[in-house]
Formats: structure tokens, sequence, C-alpha cells
């Protein structure tokens, strides 16, 4: 291996953005730098190769599978390094990232850790009202203080995929992203980068927090309206459900069970139920609204509208 760590960029016709990602990368103070980035255009068709191309010390590596987990894995597969830190296209690594990533993997000891931190929202609007910070996480925004420490259980704490960094060895020992899961196309399929945590957590791997291992993720007015936070949190329960098939793998008669239990709990629930037909007037009700709405998508993606097409 030539490099101790490499920084994988996945990308999707965000030729715009992605420059921003990569120079926020090539900007950082590292006096040895021995990493290199890797950006995998997944099958886009505007200028991303040639935005890549105008970087001589950025690789390359196209991967025609359309999906982020793909792509996610043809990066981490093509990287000449022990180590793989993931960045989104449209964010940028605050000054120091890379310290605090190397950092981070240190802390672990030699031990197989997944290594994160906070992913800070940059608005390119004003913040809407209806707007919580229980929600907020979706767009996605995650901080967990201002100290540095292994995490507690992923239901409650987790990592982003966006500034998420581990050894090469743990993605083989797990296999590498789930490619059922995830963006691919139009969907807002999510939760690739939560089993590859829960799969971690499962082998007695570590998952570190490093409030030093910041990037800034710009919010677009397109995901500041109701409608984006109702359809991403529909989907959120769609893809629980879609883990949920992937983690235990039940038979039919076992997925109707689980239908049928969280059929009567949210039709059993006159608040659940006033939640999701009621239109929500302040940020407290559009929270149990979305919150609601992820009850629904679960029992959807049970019943199979979580598969890909």
């Amino acid at each position: 291996m030539n490099e101790r760590l490499c920084v994988i960029i996945c990308t999707h016709n965000r030729a715009g953005p992605l420059r921003g990602a990569i120079e926020s990368v090539l900007a950082q103070h590292d006096p040895a730098r021995d990493f290199q980035l890797l950006v995998v255009d997944n099958a886009s068709t505007d200028r991303t190769a040639e935005v890549v191309a105008a970087y001589p010390d950025v690789r390359y590596v196209y991967e025609s599978t359309p999906g982020l987990n793909p792509a996610r894995n043809a990066g981490w597969r093509a990287a000449h390094a022990r180590y793989v830190a993931f960045l989104d296209d449209d964010a940028e690594a605050a000054p120091g990232w890379i310290s605090a990533v190397r950092a981070g993997l240190a802390a672990a000891d030699g031990r197989p850790a997944i290594v994160g931190g906070p992913v800070e929202p940059v608005w390119c609007g004003a913040r809407p009202a209806w707007l919580s910070d229980q929600l907020a996480v979706a767009l996605p925004a995650i901080d967990w203080g201002g100290e540095a420490r292994a995490l507690g259980d992923v239901a409650s704490e987790w990592l982003i995929g966006a500034n998420m960094a581990m050894p090469v060895a743990l993605l083989e020992s797990v296999g590498g992203f789930d490619p059922r899961l995830d963006r691919c196309g139009a969907n807002l399929l999510s939760n690739g980068d939560i089993l590859i945590q829960r799969e971690a957590q499962r082998r007695g791997y570590p998952r570190l927090y490093r409030p030093d291992m910041r990037v800034r993720h710009p919010v677009a007015p397109a995901r500041l309206t109701p409608r984006w936070f109702r359809q991403r949190h529909y989907w959120q329960g769609r893809s629980d459900a879609a883990m949920e098939m992937i983690e235990r793998r039940p038979d039919a008669r076992r997925r109707m069970r689980a239908v049928l239990r969280r059929a009567a709990r949210l039709l059993g629930s006159t608040q659940t139920l006033r939640d999701l037909v009621r239109p929500a007037r302040d940020a407290q009700a559009f929270t149990r609204h979305c919150f609601a709405l992820i009850e629904l998508g679960h029992i959807a993606g049970l019943l199979g509208a979580g598969r890909r097409a």
C-alpha cells in the first residue's frame, strides 16, 4: 500500500458542488501528505469526469452500477491504503479534518473501529420555524457534543456516511456496504451507513466520535420544504424495513405478523392517527407527523415497497 489513508468522494451528477468537496480535502494541512483522494463517478452524465481531470493528484474511478453503496464499495476496493474516509460530494471538510481523522483512527489502538464527527448544516436559506432539531438530523446533521468518546448503541448515537472513516480490513470483514440500501436514482432509501455500524457493533468494534472531525454540509433550499421532510421520513421507515429484512431474513409469515403488529399499534393510537392526518401547525406537531410517517413507511416496506425497483 502506498498511502496510509484514502479519502473517497462518491458522486453522481454533482459536478458543481464536487469542486468544493475536492478542494476542501486538497487544502488540508498535512505535513506528511501521505493520503490520496479518490473520486468515484457513479454513472454521471454531467461534467464530473472533466471536473476531476482538472486535479492531477486526484484519482478517478468510474462505477457503472447505479447506487451510492456500489460506488462506496468501488471506492474502498480501489483504494491503495490501509484506511478510508468518506466525504459527501456536496460537503466540505473543515480545516484540520485530515488530522482529526488520523487522531481518531490512532485512538483505536490498532483495533478495527469506525470514526466520525459532526456534520454541520450550512443553511442556504432561512431555517423554517417548523423544523425541529429532531427532524434536522435527516438533512443530514449530527453533533454529539464537544468530547471525543466512544459512542453507545447505534440506535441512539450514530455516525453519518458523509463523514466517516474506518480500516479497509473492517469493510472486508463485514462485506462492505450493502447495495440493497441507500440512494439509487430518485429514491430516498438510506441506512447503508447504519447497517455498517450495526455490523461493527455486533463484532465488538468500537465507534469513535471526534468533535474536531467536522464537515460542513450545505442544505439546499429544495430540502427546506415540508414535502421533502415528509418524503424523507416516509422513506426512513421503508429503509428501516429494508434493513430489518436484510438482518432478520423473515419469511412471508413472519413479515406479515410484523406488519399486523405495527398496523395494530398505528391504528390503536388515536394521537398517532391524528398526527398522521392533521395539518401540522408548529414544529412539535410537524415532528410528530413525520415520525408517524416513519411507521407508515415501515409497514409499506415490510409489505414489499421498500425493495429496489
